[in-house]
Protein backbone atom coordinates (compact mmCIF):
# COMPACT_ATOMS: atom_id res chain seq x y z
CA UNK A 1 0.00 0.00 0.00
CA UNK A 2 3.10 2.16 0.50
CA UNK A 3 4.47 1.94 -2.91
CA UNK A 4 1.16 2.94 -4.08
CA UNK A 5 0.88 5.99 -2.20
CA UNK A 6 4.28 6.65 -2.81
CA UNK A 7 4.57 6.28 -6.56
CA UNK A 8 0.98 8.63 -6.73
CA UNK A 9 3.38 11.47 -4.84
CA UNK A 10 6.09 10.69 -7.07
CA UNK A 11 4.21 11.19 -10.00
CA UNK A 12 1.96 13.84 -8.88
CA UNK A 13 2.63 16.19 -11.22
CA UNK A 14 2.12 14.24 -14.09
CA UNK A 15 -1.04 13.34 -13.08
CA UNK A 16 -2.25 16.52 -12.30
CA UNK A 17 -1.28 17.78 -16.19
CA UNK A 18 -2.91 14.95 -17.17
CA UNK A 19 -6.27 15.70 -15.06
CA UNK A 20 -6.24 19.78 -15.51
CA UNK A 21 -5.04 19.26 -19.26
CA UNK A 22 -8.60 16.94 -19.93
CA UNK A 23 -10.37 19.17 -17.65
CA UNK A 24 -9.49 21.95 -19.75
CA UNK A 25 -10.27 20.49 -22.63
CA UNK A 26 -13.85 19.93 -21.73
CA UNK A 27 -14.51 23.31 -20.50
CA UNK A 28 -13.03 24.09 -24.21
CA UNK A 29 -15.73 22.48 -25.65
CA UNK A 30 -18.52 24.72 -24.35
CA UNK A 31 -17.44 28.25 -24.56
CA UNK A 32 -16.92 29.56 -28.32
CA UNK A 33 -13.51 29.27 -30.03
CA UNK A 34 -10.84 28.07 -29.53
CA UNK A 35 -9.10 29.97 -26.60
CA UNK A 36 -7.61 29.59 -23.42
CA UNK A 37 -8.58 26.86 -22.00
CA UNK A 38 -8.33 24.45 -24.76
CA UNK A 39 -4.51 26.10 -25.52
CA UNK A 40 -3.55 25.49 -21.80
CA UNK A 41 -5.58 22.04 -22.28
CA UNK A 42 -3.25 20.87 -24.77
CA UNK A 43 -0.13 22.35 -23.18
CA UNK A 44 -0.60 20.47 -19.88
CA UNK A 45 -1.38 16.87 -21.64
CA UNK A 46 1.41 17.21 -24.14
CA UNK A 47 3.79 18.30 -21.03
CA UNK A 48 2.53 15.04 -18.80
CA UNK A 49 3.31 13.07 -21.96
CA UNK A 50 6.81 14.76 -22.21
CA UNK A 51 7.70 14.23 -18.75
CA UNK A 52 6.38 10.62 -18.53
CA UNK A 53 8.84 10.52 -21.85
CA UNK A 54 11.52 11.71 -20.49
CA UNK A 55 11.45 10.09 -17.23
CA UNK A 56 10.28 6.30 -18.14
CA UNK A 57 11.08 5.84 -21.75
CA UNK A 58 9.20 5.86 -24.98
CA UNK A 59 6.46 2.80 -24.56
CA UNK A 60 5.46 4.71 -21.35
CA UNK A 61 5.10 8.22 -23.17
CA UNK A 62 3.18 6.33 -25.79
CA UNK A 63 0.61 4.48 -23.27
CA UNK A 64 0.51 7.98 -21.67
CA UNK A 65 -0.28 9.38 -24.88
CA UNK A 66 -2.91 6.53 -25.68
CA UNK A 67 -4.67 6.75 -22.15
CA UNK A 68 -5.28 10.58 -22.18
CA UNK A 69 -6.89 10.81 -25.76
CA UNK A 70 -8.70 8.54 -24.64
CA UNK A 71 -9.97 9.69 -21.53
CA UNK A 72 -9.98 13.08 -22.83
CA UNK A 73 -12.15 11.28 -25.57
CA UNK A 74 -14.70 9.69 -23.14
CA UNK A 75 -14.44 12.94 -20.52
CA UNK A 76 -16.15 15.19 -23.69
CA UNK A 77 -18.62 12.47 -25.03
CA UNK A 78 -20.22 12.50 -21.21
CA UNK A 79 -19.42 16.05 -20.70
CA UNK A 80 -21.35 16.24 -24.20
CA UNK A 81 -24.29 13.99 -23.65
CA UNK A 82 -24.59 15.18 -20.21
CA UNK A 83 -25.24 18.78 -22.18
CA UNK A 84 -27.81 17.35 -24.18
CA UNK A 85 -29.88 16.13 -21.69
CA UNK A 86 -28.54 15.50 -18.50
CA UNK A 87 -28.35 17.05 -15.32
CA UNK A 88 -25.73 19.62 -17.48
CA UNK A 89 -28.96 20.67 -19.64
CA UNK A 90 -30.48 22.01 -16.21
CA UNK A 91 -27.98 23.68 -15.50
CA UNK A 92 -27.33 28.00 -16.12
CA UNK A 93 -25.04 26.75 -18.68
CA UNK A 94 -27.25 26.75 -21.06
CA UNK A 95 -30.10 29.12 -22.41
CA UNK A 96 -33.11 27.73 -22.28
CA UNK A 97 -35.41 30.66 -22.52
CA UNK A 98 -37.74 31.12 -26.19
CA UNK A 99 -37.28 33.74 -28.37
CA UNK A 100 -40.40 35.08 -30.13
CA UNK A 101 -39.81 34.10 -33.98
CA UNK A 102 -40.08 37.72 -36.43
CA UNK A 103 -41.49 38.06 -39.32
CA UNK A 104 -40.14 40.16 -42.08
CA UNK A 105 -43.53 41.71 -42.22
CA UNK A 106 -43.87 42.07 -38.24
CA UNK A 107 -40.63 43.95 -38.16
CA UNK A 108 -41.47 47.05 -39.54
CA UNK A 109 -44.13 47.56 -36.91
CA UNK A 110 -41.04 47.68 -34.35
CA UNK A 111 -39.56 50.66 -35.57
CA UNK A 112 -39.32 53.26 -32.44
CA UNK A 113 -40.89 50.94 -30.46
CA UNK A 114 -39.48 51.24 -26.74
CA UNK A 115 -38.24 48.62 -24.42
CA UNK A 116 -35.88 47.16 -21.96
CA UNK A 117 -32.65 45.12 -22.43
CA UNK A 118 -33.22 42.01 -20.56
CA UNK A 119 -29.59 40.48 -20.97
CA UNK A 120 -26.44 42.01 -21.69
CA UNK A 121 -25.93 43.37 -25.63
CA UNK A 122 -22.47 42.58 -26.57
CA UNK A 123 -23.22 43.64 -29.54
CA UNK A 124 -26.74 41.36 -29.59
CA UNK A 125 -28.73 40.09 -26.83
CA UNK A 126 -32.58 40.34 -26.05
CA UNK A 127 -34.61 43.05 -25.57
CA UNK A 128 -38.46 42.94 -24.10
CA UNK A 129 -41.05 45.27 -25.69
CA UNK A 130 -44.47 44.84 -25.01
CA UNK A 131 -43.78 41.91 -23.17
CA UNK A 132 -42.39 40.12 -25.84
CA UNK A 133 -38.63 38.71 -25.97
CA UNK A 134 -36.75 39.67 -29.06
CA UNK A 135 -33.09 39.55 -30.35
CA UNK A 136 -31.80 42.25 -30.94
CA UNK A 137 -28.05 43.53 -32.45
CA UNK A 138 -26.73 47.63 -30.78
CA UNK A 139 -25.09 49.98 -33.15
CA UNK A 140 -22.33 50.29 -31.05
CA UNK A 141 -20.93 47.69 -28.80
CA UNK A 142 -21.63 46.54 -24.82
CA UNK A 143 -25.26 47.42 -23.30
CA UNK A 144 -25.70 46.28 -19.51
CA UNK A 145 -29.03 44.62 -19.16
CA UNK A 146 -31.70 46.87 -17.89
CA UNK A 147 -31.07 49.63 -20.28
CA UNK A 148 -33.82 51.32 -21.75
CA UNK A 149 -33.83 51.11 -25.93
CA UNK A 150 -35.53 52.12 -29.32
CA UNK A 151 -35.69 50.11 -32.74
CA UNK A 152 -33.93 52.57 -34.71
CA UNK A 153 -33.57 50.43 -37.48
CA UNK A 154 -34.81 47.25 -39.19
CA UNK A 155 -32.73 45.56 -41.36
CA UNK A 156 -34.43 42.46 -42.71
CA UNK A 157 -35.62 40.64 -39.32
CA UNK A 158 -32.72 42.04 -37.50
CA UNK A 159 -33.79 45.21 -34.86
CA UNK A 160 -30.87 47.22 -34.74
CA UNK A 161 -31.30 49.27 -31.43
CA UNK A 162 -29.61 52.29 -29.18
CA UNK A 163 -30.16 53.58 -25.72
CA UNK A 164 -32.39 55.90 -24.72
CA UNK A 165 -30.59 58.49 -22.80
CA UNK A 166 -32.23 60.40 -20.21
Amino acid sequence: METVLQAIITNLPLILCLISGIALLVVEVFMPGFGLPGISGLVLIVTGVIITWTTYGAVAGLAVTLIALALAGISISVSIKSAANGKLSRSALFLRDTVAPVEHEETDALLGKEGETTTVLNPVGFAEFDGVRLNVITEGGYMPKGVHVRVEKVDGTKLIVREIKG
